[in-house]
């Protein structure tokens, strides 16, 4: 919570979807980071969480909660910063592409799928928009990538990276990979174990169609992890870390 929190802009007015018990808008609020927020969730059970949590830090005037499918109840003008965060990649996606507009009037978002974490990262990067805070943290054993992300109006330094490290980036990060960050290079270490042991499992097995098809598809996840450690000095040239 912490970490996504501390990627907001001091000063903007945060809306914060599937926000369960509102403890990031309550964080940022009672802080004085932020002037005021709007705490969404699809779900009544949630919202009633919400309150409870708001009202027990007597917040009522600063942060009000609304029933919402994504962000569809948000009006023009009612928040600069959107907070999605413990969702799974699919839903962060549903509603990225269900409220595009509404999403490029957004000074920033901060995202944290928890998972297809690759997939939402192209489709901000085919949609222009721009990576330009990411963190990842472990914790209970779970990495946990987050990123912040601003519109921009064309996304034409991708353009000067080879399709292979595109996709790299896609998957782990460009701003973690040119920082070398340590907690994914733990995850890197560890993945690239798991790959290796489910690679040596599949060339002792006999090899069937599905086997050989499986096989490839192992050889290949381990190209581009493999590929992560020498991505740098192409992020550097694409100027995508400007």
């Amino acid at each position: 919570m912490e970490a996504v929190a501390a990627m907001v802009t001091p000063g903007y007015k945060i809306c914060d979807v599937g926000t369960d018990h509102a403890y990031i808008p309550i964080y940022l609020v009672q802080s004085g980071a932020n002037p005021s927020a709007l705490a969404m969730d699809l779900r009544e059970g949630p919202l009633s969480r919400a309150d409870e949590h708001i009202r027990d830090y007597h917040l009522e005037d600063r942060i009000a909660t609304r029933l919402s499918d994504g962000i569809e109840a948000l009006q023009d003008g009612e928040a600069d910063s959107l907070i999605i965060a413990g969702m799974g990649g699919e839903v962060v996606l549903h509603i990225l592409k269900a409220f595009p507009e509404k999403c490029r009037h957004f000074k920033e978002m901060i995202l944290q799928p928890q998972s297809d974490v690759d997939k939402v990262r192209r489709y901000l990067r085919e949609n222009d928009f721009k990576i330009v805070d990411e963190d990842m943290i472990l914790e209970d054993g779970k990495y946990y990538p987050m990123f912040k992300v601003v519109p921009l109006s064309c996304g034409e330094s991708w353009q000067k990276m080879k399709e292979n490290a595109r996709i790299v980036c896609d998957l782990y990060g460009p701003l973690l990979l040119r920082n070398g960050n340590p907690v994914l290079r733990k995850f890197l270490v560890k993945e690239n174990k798991t790959l290796r042991s489910i690679q040596v499992g599949l060339e002792t097995r006999t090899q069937t169609e599905s086997i050989a098809i499986r096989l490839k598809e192992v050889e290949l996840q381990l190209a581009y992890n493999e590929a992560a450690y020498s991505i740098m000095g192409e992020i550097i040239n694409a100027g995508i870390s400007d």
